[in-house]
């Protein structure tokens, strides 16, 4: 029986229990204080990331993995017995790990390796490799995982709501002055997933609306829809996301049993601390 082992990123965002579940291996992304690098899931998470950013007052940066991990990951596959390895990367569009991903597979040209740009990031990514290792759990063919994972980018709606312009002028992505002014109008604004990229959809006042802006965009991807599973994705604020999932449950038939889960560091830098967002995923 042919044995398909799936292989991703951590900017995935997925539980360890779920990854272990399926015995999915993550590439971790790493962060770089200058000289000092962090990996993404072994010595830094978003709690441990805000702590040094808020004592430092500097944002680091990011860095895909490389080929060599990559091919680590691959090889590491085919030693516990895979025939066929797919690996799911986050969008080429914000990050080089598709690239690398990439790469590693002409290294390793022997073996059947298929890379995939998912086009999506954080949980939304992570639910197109959830899919794939469902499925290579019950034993699909690797087109058909590769099928399934083109019919799930088409249906996932992903909307976020920062609380603080703080890290965002932190970073150089906007002018102190203006995120200053932004603070002390309490202007908040709206993530969504778009072009395989996270991008501005608008500007709200206060956080209260932003959490309703976010239930009426949920209510808006759900019309006339079945919501499949959904996700819950937050940076340091798992009070504030389970908030945000009552406040769903209120209004539409969301499953009982979301995933909940970290932005992980590889993102959250991008946005900062105290981000809530959702993932749905409907039929």
């Amino acid at each position: 029986m042919t044995k398909i082992t799936i292989v991703t990123d951590t900017n995935a965002s997925l539980p360890v229990d779920l990854v272990r579940k399926y015995q999915i291996i993550e590439v971790p992304i790493k962060i770089q204080f200058g000289e000092e690098t962090y990996t993404t899931g072994q010595d830094v998470d978003d709690l441990k990331l805000f702590e040094m950013i808020d004592k430092r007052q500097i944002l680091p940066t990011t860095a895909a993995p490389s080929p060599d991990a990559f091919e680590k990951a691959y090889q590491r596959a085919f030693d516990e017995g895979a025939n066929q390895v797919i690996c799911i990367c986050c969008s080429s569009e914000v990050s080089a790990t598709f690239n690398t991903a990439e790469m590693a597979r002409e290294n390793l040209s022997e073996h059947d390796i298929h890379v995939v740009d998912s086009r999506q990031l954080s949980l939304a990514e992570g639910f197109l490799v959830l899919a794939a290792a469902e499925a290579a759990a019950e034993g699909h063919s690797k087109q058909a995982i590769l099928e399934k994972i083109t019919d799930y980018q088409g249906r996932l709606h992903v909307y976020g709501a920062l609380p603080t312009l703080k890290y965002l002028a932190l970073g150089g992505r906007m002018g102190r002055l203006a995120a200053g002014l932004g603070e002390t109008l309490e202007i908040k604004p709206i993530l969504t997933s778009r072009g395989g990229k996270l991008e501005l959809l608008e500007k709200v006042r206060t956080w209260k609306k932003a959490k309703q802006r976010l239930v009426d965009l949920a209510v808006e991807s759900a019309s006339g829809a079945t919501i499949e599973r959904a996700g819950l994705v937050h940076v340091n604020n798992q009070e504030g996301v389970l908030a945000l999932y009552e406040a769903l449950k209120e209004v539409l038939p969301v499953p009982t049993e979301p995933i909940v889960a970290e932005f992980t560091p590889g993102l959250s830098v991008h946005t900062g601390s105290g981000v809530i967002a959702f993932v749905l995923l409907t039929k």
